[in-house]
């Protein structure tokens, strides 16, 4: 009780400021008579009202808590002084002080036929803002593995919703493309294609590349001279040096952006090198504010309330992940001007961008009150065993090879099903790659992202429960009804704006409200970033959509012949309302529906 009356009493000053505020807004108006009665004074003068109720209602529960009223009183209270409004039928007070709040269905009804003709949208909540969303990162001359899986999955979904709620975003991969590992490749493509610079190299297997030079790294001291000597040409901008390490970065990208076409994924990459130049001017920003400790040699900056310091010069002179880290949020704050920047990057994290964010703060950066800065983390993969996801052989999965093996796996669940006898070959691949890779994304995105996972292919592939599979063939099955009616999209338009959207029956009144509640699932995801949350709802919305269609004829036909006797046109609505908040939930999750499955 005592934490709910702090937010009341703050909510009351704050309300207070801003009646006054309107208050001298409406009187300085109504100084030119002209505008007496303009839209936009009488726009305040409503708001004003609006926000004295509110005012009211607060104060009379601060004053509960002092007098000790009972929670009951408090409840009276509070409906007495609710403002007559156009959504609520009637509130009933229940138990020791809940308020139940019933709608009115005419109202209901209203905003589903809102929804059909105008689309559906969301409050302008980003309007003028931009986000950035640092996501996916995988490092050069290495594959995307299982690991990268959650953050890229994770964070192209957030992208989407972000921008659905109309934010600018900016989506950055900060892949690894920079360090002494570059050193020992250069000088490995230098011995393997001499002539790189005139004849591009022919690397089959980037990945058996790192490992031979990461082998002679470690055993031929003269190899490891050269590399560390690479390093310093490459930090010097030599052009030969310059041009390998963009051969090695070009080979790597040619093979992450396999897997970012096959996932839909869009991303502008911005490894660790583009913040390079900025490095140094971090440094020297920390220094001449006087927050760096020499400790052996190495810079490092303490942050009051983190563990561990930020090591932002090595012993040796060279930068860190820290040093990158700091000048990228810098970079992102002042160059960008983000209005929020968000980290999708696992657990194993949050510690270092604790201190990378308070840092910022500490040198005033930026202002947590004004602008958003959050890490994003998630838990692992694991197998079905309950240990890190591996193959039978213990080394890491290659997601390449986990989507070829989604897709063999889509397809004999639906050779299984004779959906092939159906099927166009076509419609057959969509399917497949629909259900494939629409099965791996929502596995994902449908458990709390900073849980662990278990992955299993058997369990997402399952069409019944809350599962990619189930929900798509919910889907195709409520686009079939409109069709199998013979009722084409400018005959559903034309009914949106024509029909009235009856409520009587309780399942028509429970999928109605159900349908209504998308928008405020949305903005919940955007405060908390937990995407399940989503996932839940659609499945929900799947389920009360299967009560209503049990028990609500939508299209009558002759048993006999099968023949359309009747079609209940505003059941074919709720139908196409479902259908649409389905689909834009599936956007959201980058999942790609099918019209036939």
């Amino acid at each position: 009780m005592d934490g709910l009356v702090a937010q009341c009493s703050e909510r009351l000053f704050q309300q207070e400021k801003e009646i006054k505020s309107l208050t001298a807004e409406i009187d300085q108006l109504k100084n030119y008579s002209c505008l007496e009665a303009s839209p936009n004074l009488q726009q305040l003068q409503e708001e004003n009202l609006k926000l004295k109720y509110r005012l009211n209602i607060l104060r009379k529960m601060l004053k509960a808590k002092d007098q000790k009223v009972n929670p009951r009183e408090i409840a009276e209270n509070i409906t007495k002084h609710l403002p007559n409004n156009d959504c609520i039928e009637k509130v009933e007070i229940a138990g020791p002080g809940f308020i139940n709040v019933h709608l009115r269905k005419d109202f209901v009804s209203e905003q589903l036929t809102n929804l059909l003709v105008n689309g559906i949208q969301l409050p302008a909540v980003g309007e003028n803002k931009k986000v950035i969303v640092d996501f996916s990162s995988p490092n050069i001359a290495k594959e995307m593995h299982v690991g990268h899986l959650r953050s890229t999955i994770i964070g192209e979904s957030m992208s989407r919703l972000f921008e659905f709620a109309g934010y600018d975003v900016l989506r950055i991969n900060h892949v690894g493309d920079w360090g002494t590992q570059f050193g020992m490749l250069i000088a490995h493509l230098q011995d393997k294609f001499p002539d790189y610079l005139t004849v591009s190299p022919t690397i089959g297997d980037l990945q058996g590349f790192y490992k031979e030079s990461k082998k002679r790294f470690d055993t031929e001291e003269e190899f490891k001279r050269r590399a560390y000597q690479c390093v310093v040409r490459l930090q010097g901008k030599d052009p030969d040096i310059t041009q390998a390490w963009k051969l090695i970065c070009d080979v790597s990208r040619q093979e992450f952006n396999k897997i970012y076409e096959a996932l839909d994924i869009s991303l502008i990459e911005r490894g660790e090198s583009f913040y390079q130049d900025g490095m140094p001017l971090v440094v020297k920003e920390f220094e001449d504010k006087g927050f760096v400790q020499v400790d052996d040699g190495r810079k490092i900056v303490f942050v009051p309330g983190c563990s561990i310091p930020l090591t932002i010069v090595k012993s040796d002179g060279g930068y860190t992940y820290d040093t990158s880290d700091m000048a990228a949020i810098k970079q992102r704050l002042f160059e960008e001007k983000a209005d929020m920047i968000i980290y999708v990057v696992d657990n194993g994290q949050a510690v270092h961008f604790q201190t990378v964010f308070a840092a910022a703060q500490m040198i005033g950066w930026y202002d947590p009150k004004v602008t958003r800065v959050s890490h994003a983390g998630f838990g692992v993969v694991l197998g079905e065993d309950k240990k890190k996801f591996k193959t039978r052989s213990g080394e890491t999965v290659r997601l390449i090879d986990l989507l070829e093996e989604g897709l063999k796996r889509s397809m004999d669940k639906l050779k299984e099903k004779e959906r092939d006898k159906v099927l166009t070959p076509e419609e057959l691949k969509a399917a497949q790659t629909s259900v494939a890779y629409g099965c791996i994304k929502y596995a994902d995105l449908s458990h709390n992202r900073m849980n662990d996972y278990i992955f299993s292919f058997d369990k997402m592939l399952d069409d019944r429960g809350n599962t990619a599979a189930y929900l798509l063939y919910a889907f195709t099955r409520i686009r079939s009804i409109a069709r199998l009616a013979s009722i084409d999209e400018e005959m559903l338009q034309k009914a949106a704006r024509e029909t009235k959207i009856i409520l009587d029956h309780e399942k028509e009144w429970k999928l109605g409200r159900c349908i209504l509640r998308f928008p405020e699932i949305l903005q919940k995801i955007l405060d908390d970033l937990f995407l399940h949350t989503l996932c839940d709802y659609i499945y929900e919305l799947a389920t009360t959509f299967t009560e209503f269609y049990d028990n609500c004829y939508c299209v009558e036909k002759d048993r006999q012949t099968g023949k359309v006797l009747k079609v209940n046109m505003w059941r074919m609505l709720l139908c196409e309302a479902v259908a649409a908040v389905m689909a834009k939930g599936f956007d959201i999750l980058g999942i790609k529906p099918v019209q036939r499955m």
